[in-house]
């Protein structure tokens, strides 16, 4: 009987150092930011939908139940993105300020740890320099939850993504981690980029809309098609639909387009698509990234894109917000 007071005594004692259970804590501070709020969602399902984090005088408190490790992304108020390891029980501190937010440190985990170490290594990098050094760093961390995340992030999800540096790397970290299924995940999304890439044709697909229309290849036959993803959290892809909108008003017999949403709830893509006036077809299904037209397709940024000619071959993907326009009506003129 003394033997178990005495445990649960320090079973009490441990709980009331940190987070209780299962859950996660991430507190912090930035300078130059007095009030505010950042979005948070997880990339491999982690965190369903989109939650939010309040800020009051640059000062922040989140807490989350988590099963297992998981990867937050944080969307800062320009946008910027930031990820964050989170794992039962544990408690990570940001610290920074809101107009340097690259140099802000995350520490707390070996894994937070080790990504903002790297994350200021790269900072003082050339572009053409970084792809290397992040090569090495999964190459010899294959099993890490961090070259997760910069596998996604610097060889399928970049601006100029390297599929090839990325299949391998991929391939290097399954053999280390077989039964991984967040990196089998990302080997089926590599597989999907590979499908839609540049100069190929469109590959068949197949989706419901909102008003549970059939969405299909049929909808871009003999006419320039825009596959595209937006977000309610998102300005940039918000701002794309708006431009999008415009284009299908003047082109509306040459002109075709899917949207596929990704905001948490159905609540939030209704009041979007009604305040935009999306009158064409919108998927969503509340998955998000999992989203199985996102994972097909291989759109796994927001905003994304692909544009397909009156021929249904790829001809750009991921449009900046000024090309939209003049580089689709050079399509439909």
């Amino acid at each position: 009987m003394k033997r178990l007071l005495v445990g649960l005594a320090i079973a009490t004692l441990l709980l009331s150092c940190g987070p209780e259970g299962d859950k996660f804590r991430l507190s912090g501070r930035l300078r130059n930011i007095n009030q505010g709020e950042f979005l948070v969602y997880s990339p491999d399902g982690g965190l369903v939908g989109v939650d939010t984090i309040k800020v009051r005088n640059g000062r922040f408190s989140y807490e989350r139940e988590v099963r297992n490790a998981v990867t937050l992304m944080i969307v800062f108020p320009n946008f910027s993105e930031q990820a964050v390891f989170a794992a039962p029980g544990e408690e990570v501190e940001i610290k920074g300020d809101a107009t340097h937010l690259r140099e802000m440190t995350i520490k707390g985990t070996d894994e937070n740890d080790e990504l903002t170490k790297l994350r200021i290594r790269v900072n003082k990098l050339t572009p053409p320099e970084i792809p290397g050094v992040i090569a090495e760093f999964i190459e010899e961390n294959p099993t890490s939850i961090v070259s997760i995340h910069l596998l996604d992030k610097y060889f399928v999800s970049a601006k100029t993504p390297d599929y090839v540096e990325g299949q391998r790397l991929a391939a290097l970290m399954l053999k280390a981690d077989p039964d991984n299924g967040k990196l089998r995940r990302l080997k089926k999304q590599l597989d999907g980029l590979k499908s839609s890439r540049l100069q190929s044709s469109m590959p068949s697909f197949s989706a419901t809309d909102i008003k549970g229309r059939k969405v299909d290849n049929s909808l871009l036959k003999g006419k320039v098609g825009v596959i595209s993803t937006w977000a309610s959290w998102n300005y940039p892809s918000t701002d794309i639909q708006r431009r999008l909108r415009k284009l299908q008003r003047k082109y509306p017999n040459t002109l075709s387009l899917v949207s596929i949403c990704l905001d948490g709830t159905k609540k939030e893509m209704r009041l979007r698509v009604d305040r935009d006036t999306l009158d064409w077809a919108v998927v969503w299904d509340g998955q998000l990234f999992q989203t199985p037209l996102v994972q097909h397709l291989g759109l796994f940024v927001v905003p994304s894109m692909i544009v397909v000619n009156k021929q249904g071959k790829i001809v750009a993907r991921d449009l900046e917000q000024k090309e939209v326009e003049p580089e689709i009506e050079k399509l439909l003129k």
